[in-house]
């Protein structure tokens, strides 16, 4: 089985129930704390790529800083959105989940299942 690696808050109780069907299914994924450690630009257009979606795709719309940055203009430059991102995690949604060239946002946490499939 190829590496699966999930990008985890563990304050968010939707990450850690991915996580935890992960470790029922004898898996023990890379684990990125990735308001600790943010993705870059490109990582971040990698893991767009392999979830098929762009960036306001995975946007936390509740989140204060998608108001306080208007993110809902969709008048907005994208290259300004990945730089908020960038300076703002929070606002990734979570967790997403990578297995090979696929990954998967963990919402509901059962989704992470998918990729164990092949």
């Amino acid at each position: 089985m190829s590496e699966i690696t999930i990008y985890h808050n563990p304050r968010c109780s939707k990450s850690r129930a991915a996580l935890a069907l992960l470790e029922e299914n004898d898996i023990t994924p890379n684990i990125v704390y990735y308001l600790d450690t943010p993705p870059t630009e490109e990582q971040l257009q990698a893991l767009l790529s392999k979830l098929g979606m762009g960036i306001r795709d995975i946007l936390r719309r509740s989140e204060a800083e998608y108001d306080e940055f208007n993110l809902g203009d969709s008048d907005l430059n994208e290259e300004i959105i990945f730089d908020i991102v960038r300076k703002h995690p929070k606002l990734i949604e979570r967790p997403i989940v990578v297995r090979g060239d696929r990954a998967i946002i963990g919402r509901p946490p059962e989704n992470v299942l998918q990729l164990l499939d092949d």
